[in-house]
């Protein structure tokens, strides 16, 4: 399968109208409208992952598909699930059948073009005209979506109906009515309704923002000169990270490292990229990665080209815009069934924890030709914590997910960043008080952990040790951890970082008991403490080269 395609858009007659400032500004407006939706978003979801965490993100893309600006604080791994979702309802929908008012929606890996289940899509077209030019979307991750496991991510789910409702693409709104059948059926389908209902409100109300902001634009700018920037916008992403690929010596670059495991049955996961470099044009082979596995850390191919163009832009151009533009110059293929490109009905709720060692393989296979740019691996894991029970003092349920940060790699002149999400997602970690005041949790420790980055000329980043007790009831805790077996590596001599764990630390016991890196449904009562401590980042260069005084 190939990320590869050719330039998209109006004529060059009108791309060439287009001034490069008139151009700029028109992104800005763009990126500026993605932006406001964002924050809509945040300010008005009910639950703590979206309003709290910023799991979500939103996004402007053109009807062939090219997503072509995104909000700042948007994440890499959401890319994919809006790109698909577009590309799904021009599959099954001709443009000219598109009306305004209509809403689509989706959320499936397998047939609706998303990346995993609790990512629920949402597209609405702009018309400017009369004339479809775009749509806007939204992504936001919800907290449960149904399925065999409350929070619909624990560990040990092994296919794809186990995890959730799976919303195929549907059209949710026809012409600004909401079709109520279709949405009395996904709300069945999920827990804690109330708190769905807000969540699904607030991206509503960001996609509608959204739509009001494009027709604001519309007043200055026709339907002509908007598809023209969107083409200019592209176009210039394109040469750009064709400039920066041009720059790195021809040749075949390649690295492998393993996954700690499924937390079934397969340890030891191998992940393999072979790069070529010929020109201005890069093409990325994975093969030789592992097959698909039992439990849910497949990743599907949209997640893996989210993942291939996080990484590029980051090492090669970092202040690159956001958009389709950065894997113009890209050919991915992968091996059909792989855990890299799974394949029905491949669990695939974690599939951020295999994005992740993608990443690493990136990095290794061009740390000798990029030195100034790549970093040791980081912590290689979206560690996830997720704690499910009945607030004793509401009687209502309630599911506390979060996917804590930690060390980042160390390069050269530089320490990695202690306690980050250092990889595909965006997200913060939850703060204390919005824990305890939540939900019926105690956070009784919060705090990075020393020693644990790699030693180095440059020191690896730290990982973040948290501990839980939950107050006057039993929780049930589900977690999924990477880089708890397998350490980050380090570079140029440098130490690898220390590896991550779960374990549980029960009053008046003599020693914490571990956890699987894997852990699921672990019963925790009011006399006891659930610790998370993540992974450190793999240290830079000879420790005995590292200055008296540095941190």
């Amino acid at each position: 399968m190939s990320a590869t395609e050719g330039p998209q858009g109006d004529s060059t007659g009108e791309r060439a109208a287009l001034s490069p400032i008139r151009l700029q500004l028109l992104q800005n407006a763009l990126t500026s409208i993605t932006d406001e939706m964002f924050s809509a978003l945040t300010r008005t979801a009910f639950s703590g992952n979206i309003k709290e965490r910023r799991d979500h993100s939103t996004a402007i893309i053109d009807i062939e598909g090219n997503l072509v600006a995104q909000a700042s604080q948007s994440l890499p791994i959401h890319l994919s699930g809006l790109i698909g979702l577009v590309g799904a309802i021009r599959a099954a929908h001709p443009l000219e059948t598109i009306r305004p008012g209509d809403m689509f929606i989706a959320n499936d890996p397998h047939e609706g073009g998303g990346s995993h289940l609790p990512d629920i899509n949402t597209a609405e077209p702009v018309f400017i005209g009369g004339t479809l030019v775009c749509f806007v979307c939204t992504i936001a991750h919800h907290s449960d979506i149904g399925g065999a496991r409350a929070g619909s991510m624990a560990s040990g789910l092994t296919e794809i109906w186990q995890e959730g409702i799976r919303i195929p693409l549907i059209k949710l709104y026809s012409a600004g009515r909401r079709i109520d059948d279709i949405w009395n059926m996904i709300l069945l389908n999920m827990r804690m309704r109330e708190e769905r209902l807000g969540d699904f409100n607030a991206q509503f109300a960001a996609s509608r923002l959204g739509l009001r902001r494009m027709e604001e634009l519309s007043a200055r700018v026709d339907a002509p000169t908007l598809r023209a920037a969107f083409a200019g916008i592209l176009d210039a992403t394109e040469r750009r990270m064709r400039s920066a690929i041009a720059a790195i010596p021809d040749g075949t670059y390649s690295f492998e490292d393993v996954m700690d495991g499924d937390g079934l049955e397969v340890f030891d996961i191998p992940i393999r990229v072979t790069m070529t470099v010929a020109g201005d044009a890069i093409a990325m082979d994975f093969a030789g990665t592992g097959a698909q596995v039992p439990g849910n850390i497949n990743l599907v191919f949209n997640g893996l080209q989210s993942t291939v163009s996080f990484a590029l832009k980051v090492l090669l151009d970092p202040r690159a815009p956001n958009n389709s533009g950065l894997l113009r110059p890209v050919t991915i293929t992968a091996p059909e069934g792989s855990v890299v490109n799974a394949v029905a009905p491949a669990a695939v709720a974690h599939r951020v924890q295999t994005g992740m060692r993608v990443v690493d393989v990136i990095f290794g296979a061009l740390a000798a030709v990029l030195p100034r740019a790549v970093t040791a691996a980081s912590n290689g894991s979206n560690t996830s914590a997720m704690f499910y029970g009945r607030n004793p003092r509401t009687g209502r349920e309630y599911v506390y997910f979060e996917t804590l940060g930690g060390g980042s790699g160390a390069r050269l002149g530089r320490d990695g960043k202690d306690g980050v999400q250092a990889g595909l997602t965006n997200t913060s970690n939850l703060p204390v008080e919005a824990i305890e005041a939540e939900y019926p949790l105690l956070v009784e420790g919060y705090n990075l952990i020393e020693g644990s980055g790699g030693a180095g000329r440059t020191r690896g980043g730290r990982g973040i040790a948290r501990a839980i007790r939950p107050l006057g009831h039993v929780t049930e805790f589900s977690g999924s951890g990477e880089r708890f077996r397998v350490a980050p590596w380090g570079l140029e001599g440098g130490a690898p970082g220390r590896t991550g764990q779960f374990s549980l630390r029960r009053d008046g016991a003599e020693a914490p008991e571990a956890l699987p890196e894997k852990a699921s449904r672990v019963t925790i009562g009011p006399d006891a403490v659930l610790v998370i401590e993540t992974p450190g980042g793999g240290g830079w260069g000879d420790p005995a080269g590292r200055k008296i005084g540095d941190a």
